[in-house]
């Protein structure tokens, strides 16, 4: 038995008590005729003296040796310690060491294992197992383990059945690039890797499993970012004989849990709102829902006096930022130069203050007065000692940027505190969205979404107007799940592939099994997934997911740690009928 304790449990009622423990060296400190070893596991520290009036000579000189990250064995006896750290659970007390072993050394690490380290991203990316080590990310790792663990929890206490679905399987068209796998058994074929396991937890349904929910992997190959990577972990869920209000209070139920069980805090019911509700209200589908300045539209109050740039726009809108009527010329000249930027894209940016006396001063007094200065307070519910901003362009584009200004203010102002949850379910989306390039229709969620049965008519004359019975819930300004009421009978799923441009054959050859499966009596059915990885980030009080995954791919694409991916070599290339052409 290499240890008797964890470094992280013992205190004052273990006072003279015989110990083995094992775990790292975090550091020494050598006074000569006194040393003393921090010694670290994954439970926490406890400090080690070595006394040469008490401690075995051998012993004593051994443990000079010792070395950061140095994997040692040590036994001996718990006594109190004279300088108290209050700071850990440990710190009443100290191991007097009666023997030594060293397990293993280490050379010096490439970065200091502390909460605090002097590793840059990139370094601690290349060392990974290193920098799991350290306190933030160990503790980031043990928070998702918790999270999990409550899912399922949750999940299974309602009689969900957690189910297994294949990594190989057959590439589909679902939004994103797939991630192939050749077969060698089958030449000239491939294998994907899921994207979702949709169809299987569709079939589970025609199978009878009635509740069905899976912690699994799923991999798209698309360009990254902070909360993006390749390979990426869902909570799965799928139920049988539901409607979409079933699905909405089970999921909004674990949402309610996790909150109370990980966090401690206790949340009403959630705000329910429409997609075209939350774009025209927010400027985007996920909005964060922790502060105000909502959109304020200014068509009717800002068009047609004489100021071209709103008078040609399809839409004028604004928000009211609190209490920034005090921003300086400098400050405002920044966030037009914010907004103009390529990432956001907009051509410039009006301004009103909202003075303290009722009345306002504007970047555009030349073509407006008081009294339409009032109308857009009005409309954008500005308060005295506030700011408003106001776009203008194509509809989709303004407000795409509005958002992005709206949520870079709020960030500003201190609006986005991690510690407060303001869920929400959007519900309502559009069933289908154009191409502007190929002028063709695309599924907004995939093919198997069910249209709003009031809306089947609009298919033949209208197909964007048609809504899907599609929800997504919302955390904070991050999608956390999606999900729909799925199309569960043959016909109604070859009128979707139709409308989405898929021939019968093309149809058949990718869903051919699915739809073989609806004419043996698939039930009504409809799921949810939600991004776990998303998830926990944003429970743990951060926007980025890479350090509660334990070994994540860097924005390339790249695990630098194995250098993937990599060359293979001729042999294996032939053995699988792969001719790479050079570039």
């Amino acid at each position: 038995m290499y240890r008797s304790h964890n470094c992280g449990e013992l205190n004052a009622s273990n006072i003279n008590t015989e110990v083995t423990l094992a775990g790292w060296v975090q550091k020494s400190r050598d006074k000569g005729f006194m040393n003393w070893v921090d010694l670290r596991d994954r439970y926490g520290i406890t400090q080690l003296i070595f006394d040469e009036s008490r401690t075995d000579k051998t012993v004593f000189e051994l443990a000079k040796t010792l070395g950061r990250e140095f994997v040692i064995q040590v036994k001996g006896t718990v006594i109190e310690r004279e300088a108290k750290n209050k700071n850990i659970p440990t710190g009443e007390i100290e191991i007097l060491v009666s023997e030594l072993t060293i397990l293993n050394t280490a050379l010096t690490p490439p970065f200091t294992i502390e909460d605090e380290t002097d590793g840059g991203e990139d370094i601690r990316m290349k060392y990974r197992y290193l920098d799991i080590r350290r306190n933030p990310v160990k503790n980031s790792l043990l928070f998702r383990h918790k999270v999990a663990m409550e899912v399922r929890k949750y999940l299974s206490d309602l009689d969900f059945c957690e189910v297994e679905t294949p990594y190989l399987i057959k590439s589909t068209p679902e939004g994103a690039r797939d991630f192939v796998v050749p077969s060698r058994m089958n030449e000239g074929q491939f294998y994907a890797l899921p994207q979702s396991p949709q169809t299987f937890k569709q079939l589970l349904m025609v199978g009878g499993m009635d509740k069905y929910f899976q912690i699994v992997k799923c991999f798209r190959d698309e360009d990254l970012r902070a909360d993006r990577q390749p390979e990426f972990t869902q909570i799965d869920c799928e139920m049988a004989f539901v409607e979409q209000e079933d699905i909405l209070n089970v999921f909004e139920g674990l949402t309610r849990h996790l909150l109370k069980e990980i966090k401690g805090i206790e949340v009403d019911k959630f705000p329910r709102i429409t997609y075209d509700y939350a774009m025209k209200t927010y400027g985007n589908d996920k909005p964060d829902i922790r502060f105000g300045m909502k959109f304020g539209e200014l068509n009717e109050f800002a068009q047609h006096k004489e100021f071209p740039v709103f008078n040609s726009a399809e839409l004028v809108v604004g928000i009211a930022v609190p209490g920034a009527g005090n921003y300086t010329r400098k400050e405002i000249d920044g966030l037009i130069d914010w907004v103009k930027r390529p990432q956001v894209g907009a051509s410039g940016m009006v301004y009103v203050k909202c003075n303290e006396d009722g009345t306002f001063k504007s970047s555009v007094d030349k073509f407006y007065d008081q009294d339409d200065l009032t109308n857009w307070a009005k409309a954008t519910e500005a308060n005295p000692g506030d700011m408003i901003f106001v776009l203008s362009g194509p509809a989709n584009k303004t407000r795409a940027q509005l958002s992005a200004l709206r949520m870079e203010l709020a960030t500003r102002l201190g609006l986005r505190k991690p510690e407060e949850f303001a869920p929400l379910w959007v519900v309502d989306f559009p069933l289908l969205e154009l191409d502007e390039e190929s002028g063709r229709y695309h599924a907004m969620h995939h093919p198997f979404t069910s249209p709003k049965p009031e809306d089947m008519a609009l298919l033949e004359t209208e197909p964007g107007k048609v809504r899907a019975n599609a929800y997504d819930m919302v955390l904070n300004g991050n999608e956390i799940g999606g999900g729909s009421i799925r199309i569960h009978d043959k016909a109604t799923q070859q009128l979707m592939f139709k409308y989405l441009g898929f021939t019968e054959e093309e149809a058949k050859a990718q869903f051919g099994f699915l739809m073989d499966a609806f004419q043996f009596g698939a039930p009504p059915h409809g799921g949810l997934a939600f991004g776990l990885d998303r998830l926990v980030a944003i429970l743990g009080g951060q926007e980025t997911i890479r350090d509660f995954i334990a070994f994540p791919k860097n924005n390339s694409g790249r695990d630098v740690m194995i250098d993937a991916p990599a060359a293979i070599d001729d042999a294996q290339l032939k053995e699988l009928h792969i001719k790479i052409d050079s570039i």
